[in-house]
């Protein structure tokens, strides 16, 4: 039961994520369009309730991460992150009046039936509060060396699935570390106060972390077909915060034969996942507007 609600959290997170996606896309279709850049577009978003009412959702997705990460396992909270695909594409289908196909339906039950399986499997337990500075250090050094790998590797290629795979997994990267840095800020601020917050280096380099992913992530779903960023963003995210979960905070998952339902629930999202993706639907959330 301790579980539950850093669970219920997360995925009203995922929700509120999914929902501003499809808010802010509905807004982006109802402004005046152009292809080029234009400076009055934010001052024609903000005039719009539904661009309003999507960044409320972005709002409300940070705090429910937050209150998650400061009440459970990083194991636990970022893998149910992966519902947010499946999540946006049904509320795109009632809100953009857009329609999810009967293989579109299947995969989202792949998905939550597999990611269902394999957290049941896994089991991931263990919630400490302080993680020494060397192993920060470690993990900051790493994952920076990583990304600056894949995006060297992205700019070497021109535009298409290689690219668009190497920016996404580089994306998953910054959103597991900065997951990481805002549960040790949580705590900081549940423990010590606000204070104590305020002047935790944890509190920005999360805040840091987390502009370089929204910055990566533009460029991933520029750079190529959402089939190539999306399952790297998607299930990246989920194995990288799992690796920084069991490293950095000793969380632990269960072993031995309980790897084959784990195994098997990680295919199944891995199909789900990968079938969500192809579909226009998808790309439609993600793409540009055309212009008239």
């Amino acid at each position: 039961m301790h579980l539950l609600l850093p669970v219920l959290f997360a995925i009203g997170a995922a929700a509120s994520n999914a929902l501003a996606t499809v808010l802010q896309r509905k807004a982006a279709l109802e402004v005046p369009r152009s292809d080029k850049l234009r400076a009055g577009l934010m001052l024609d978003l903000l005039k719009h309730p539904v661009w309003l009412a999507g960044m409320a959702a972005v709002i409300g997705a940070a705090v429910c991460q937050a209150v998650a990460l400061a009440t459970g396992p990083l194991t636990v909270v970022q893998p149910l992150f992966v519902l947010e695909l499946p999540l946006a594409l049904v509320i795109a289908a009632l809100l953009l009046h857009g329609r999810l196909p009967p293989a579109g339906w299947a995969a989202v039950g792949c998905v939550v039936v597999g990611l269902g399986t394999a957290l049941w499997a896994a089991a991931p337990s263990g919630n400490r509060t302080s993680v020494p500075l060397d192993r920060w250090v470690l993990a900051l050094v790493v994952s920076a060396g990583v990304v600056a790998v894949l995006v060297g590797a992205a700019l070497r290629r021109p535009e298409g699935r290689a690219r668009a795979a190497c920016l996404g997994a580089s994306t998953a990267i910054a959103y597991a570390l900065t997951a990481a840095l805002m549960k040790s800020a949580m705590h900081t601020l549940d423990d010590h106060g606000i204070g104590a917050f305020l002047t935790a280096w944890q509190t920005y380099a999360f805040a840091v972390t987390g502009g370089a992913a929204l910055f990566l992530l533009e460029n991933a779903l520029q750079s190529g077909p959402l089939v190539a960023s999306q399952p790297a963003i998607t299930l990246g995210d989920a194995a990288v915060s799992l690796t920084l979960g069991i490293l950095l905070y000793e969380e632990q998952i269960r072993s031995g034969w309980w790897l084959v339902p784990q195994l098997l629930g990680v295919a199944a999202v891995v199909v789900g996942v990968f079938a969500l993706a192809r579909l226009p639907l998808a790309a439609s959330l993600t793409a540009p507007a055309p212009p008239p």
